[in-house]
C-alpha cells in the first residue's frame, strides 16, 4: 500500500514546514486547508478543503491515508482533535503525530494551554500509533517584533526575564516528519526546546548583534500587557484573563524547561535562537 501522509494545519508554521520536509524526501502529501486555491505548496502535494466543523471534508481529506499530522486552533475542549480523530479512525488511518505544547500536563498553564492536555487524550485513546510533540516557544514568535525593530521602537516585553526554551518551528517540523515516517516513535511525548533557555530581553540583544545596531525593550506593566493583547493581537475580553495566566506563568520563569529530545530524535543538536535570527535577519531589516 502507497503510504499517503495527510498534513493537517498544511499553511501554518509548523504544519507548511512539515509539507515542504515530505514533499522534498518524495513523500505522497496532502495538505488540508480552508482554501486550496491560496495555499502555496510545492508542485506534488495534492491540497484538500477541510474544516474542523464539517465531518464530511474530513472523512474525503483522510480517504486512502496511513499517517497524518494533528494540528488543531483552541477550544472549545478537545471538539477539533476529536473530529481528526474519528475521520482517521473510520479511515483506518494507522499513525498519529498530534502538535501538542508544553506545559499542557501543568494546570498552572491556564486554559490556553490545558486544551491540547484533552486533545492528547482523545489521540491516545485513539486506537493508532500515536506521537505527541510538546514544544516549547517558537521561535518565530519573534516576527511580531519585526514593525517594532524595523522603526526602530522598543520591543513590548510582556514576560519580563522569565526564560523560555525557545525552539526553531524547523526543528519540531523535522522531529514530526521523523515521527510520521520512522518506526520507533509509537507511544512517545516529546518536549521539545531548544538547546538553553532564552528570556525576551535576550533573544532582543542577540537580535541586536545579529542586526548590528542596538535594540530597546520596553516591559509592559499588568495594564499595558491587557491593553496590548487586546489591540496587538485581537484578543476580547472574555479570553484575556486566560492569556494572561499564561503569559504569568511564563514571566515567572515557569517556562524555562530544556530537553534532549530534539538531539535524540534527530541525531543532532537543537537549533539555537542565534541560528534562527541569522536565517530571518532580512526580514527584521529595515526598509
Amino acid at each position: 500500500m502507497d503510504r499517503m501522509i495527510l498534513v493537517t494545519g498544511a499553511t501554518g508554521t509548523t504544519g507548511s514546514e512539515v509539507v515542504r520536509q515530505l514533499a522534498a524526501r518524495g513523500e505522497k502529501v496532502r495538505a488540508l486547508t480552508r482554501d486550496p486555491a491560496r495555499a502555496r505548496v510545492p508542485a506534488a502535494v495534492e491540497t484538500v478543503r477541510g474544516d474542523y466543523a464539517d465531518p464530511d471534508s474530513l472523512a474525503a481529506a483522510m480517504a486512502g491515508v496511513t499517517a497524518a499530522y494533528l494540528v488543531s486552533p483552541p477550544g472549545p475542549g478537545a471538539a477539533h482533535d476529536t473530529a481528526l480523530v474519528a475521520a482517521a479512525r473510520a479511515a483506518g488511518v494507522r499513525r498519529l503525530v498530534k502538535l501538542s505544547a508544553i506545559g499542557s500536563d501543568d494546570p498552572a498553564t491556564g486554559p490556553t494551554v490545558a486544551w491540547h492536555g484533552e486533545g492528547e487524550r482523545v489521540v491516545r485513546e485513539s486506537g493508532a500509533q500515536w506521537t505527541v510533540l510538546r514544544p516549547s516557544s517558537f521561535a518565530s514568535n519573534a516576527l511580531a517584533w519585526v514593525e517594532s525593530v524595523r522603526r526602530g521602537e522598543s520591543v513590548p516585553n510582556m514576560t519580563a526575564d522569565g526564560a523560555s526554551g525557545v525552539i526553531d518551528p524547523r526543528d519540531i517540523a523535522e522531529v514530526a516528519v521523523r515521527a510520521l515516517l520512522d518506526p520507533g516513535h509509537a507511544g512517545r511525548t516529546y518536549t521539545l526546546t531548544g538547546p538553553t533557555a532564552i528570556s525576551t530581553p535576550g533573544q532582543v540583544a542577540v537580535l541586536a548583534e545579529v542586526l548590528g545596531r542596538p535594540l530597546a525593550v520596553r516591559n509592559l506593566t499588568p495594564d499595558e500587557t491587557r491593553d496590548f493583547l487586546r489591540t496587538a493581537y485581537g484578543i476580547d475580553e472574555a479570553a484575556v484573563e486566560d492569556v494572561l495566566t499564561g503569559i504569568a506563568y511564563l514571566r515567572d520563569g515557569r517556562n524555562a524547561t530544556v530537553t534532549d529530545d530534539v538531539p535524540q530524535v534527530l541525531g543532532r543538536p537543537a537549533r539555537s535562537f542565534r541560528e534562527w535570527a541569522e536565517d530571518h535577519k532580512e526580514t527584521f531589516a529595515a526598509h
